[in-house]
């Protein structure tokens, strides 16, 4: 041991072992990135959700938005008992169904993509069209089509929920002083009242009204770059669209034309191509996209509306921060509002399911 610790000297002393501490050059750290600023003077082009979307022909009452949501969830509105409001548009799922185009009566498919719900019913028309001036027109469509739900007319719906003593005092509660309240026209006004309740403040909303913090740097050079490019063109009120039709390949031509939009509505040659623009309100969760449904990316259906909309050919860390914005325009789900309620059974007077 003695040997051991005078050899370990000796080789120090005679320069064998360097036991002179080094130290390292210090490194500087870089400079921190300026944080992202937004000029709010801007933000003037959008608005924050309401609570809910109000009509002043449908006033929303505790008593339909209760029917409302039974009647969206209610299978047995169509012919075969087997699909409902839900099943296309999907509470759970951000008021879609995640398909190009959906699947309705006798496993037929529809020809256009299913738009979200949520933060809809102040559209300035419903469909993508505009065939349906609100949603409680809209809520009329799906029940009588023969692809969707085929029930054969609004009779046979009316005497399906009369069927159910529940339903009967529901709308009797609903629609109160009205001699026979279970209608359709009173169905679609449910429904359309409790739509109007599916809406999912978010990010934006909370930066909107002064926190800066709500979005992140990223998201905030996003909405820079939204504004720079010209997206509010279409794109902008509360809804992030929703308040106008535009044409479809406006600078440069759209080459697909087997769907001609708002003129098959209107039959007049200036709505060739012509669509309500979507709202972009929790847009990360509603792919596909396009009245077709062919788009399956966020970043893909950007970059389009970017060369075909505004003849820009955006960089991919433009795209990029656009999706990182789009990401602040998801707002959580209202989970009590949009539950499964408990529906009536049926009775020996409901008509059965028929699958033909």
């Amino acid at each position: 041991m003695k040997w051991t610790l005078s050899l370990a000297l000796l080789l120090a002393a005679c320069g064998g072992t360097d036991t002179t501490p080094t130290t390292e050059p210090a490194v500087e750290a870089p400079p921190a990135p300026e944080a992202v600023t937004v000029d709010r003077a801007r933000l003037a082009a959008f608005g924050t959700l309401p609570t809910a979307m109000e009509s002043d022909s449908n006033p929303i009452t505790p008593e339909k938005v209760t029917l409302g949501r039974m009647l969206y969830y209610e299978t047995r509105l169509s012919k075969n008992h087997d699909v409902s409001c839900n099943t296309c548009h999907g509470l759970d799922n951000y008021g879609v169904d995640s398909a190009p185009t959906s699947t309705g009566h006798k496993a037929q498919v529809g020809g256009r993509n299913a738009p979200t719900v949520y933060n809809a019913a102040s559209h300035i028309a419903q469909f993508w069209d505009g065939r349906s001036p609100d949603i409680e027109d809209q809520a009329k469509g799906p029940p009588l089509n023969p692809i969707e739900m085929a029930m054969v007319d609004a009779a046979t719906i009316e005497a399906t929920l009369s069927s159910m003593p529940e339903y009967v005092a529901l709308f009797t509660t609903a629609f109160p002083g009205e001699e026979n309240p279970v209608t359709f026209d009173n169905m679609a006004k449910a429904i359309g009242a409790f739509e109007r309740g599916l809406v999912t403040p978010d990010a934006f909303d909370a930066f909107q009204k002064g926190d800066d913090s709500a979005m992140t740097d990223a998201q905030k050079r996003g909405l820079n770059t939204f504004l720079e490019v010209g997206c509010t063109t279409c794109h902008s009120g509360p809804y992030l669209g929703g308040s106008s039709y535009q044409k479809l390949g406006m600078v440069m031509p759209w080459t697909d034309e087997s769907d001609l939009g708002r003129m098959d509505v209107t039959k007049s040659e200036a709505d060739k191509l012509m669509f309500k623009v979507p709202g972009l309100r929790n847009i990360e969760k509603t792919a596909p996209y396009y009245h077709n449904g062919k788009v399956s990316t966020l970043d893909e259906a950007i970059k389009l509306m970017g060369t075909h909309q505004l003849g820009v050919e955006l960089t991919d860390d433009q795209v990029k921060d656009m999706v990182s914005f789009m990401g602040a325009l998801t707002g959580p789900l209202p989970t009590q509002y949009i539950a499964m309620p408990e529906l009536p059974a049926s009775t020996d007077a409901t008509p059965k399911a028929d699958p033909n």
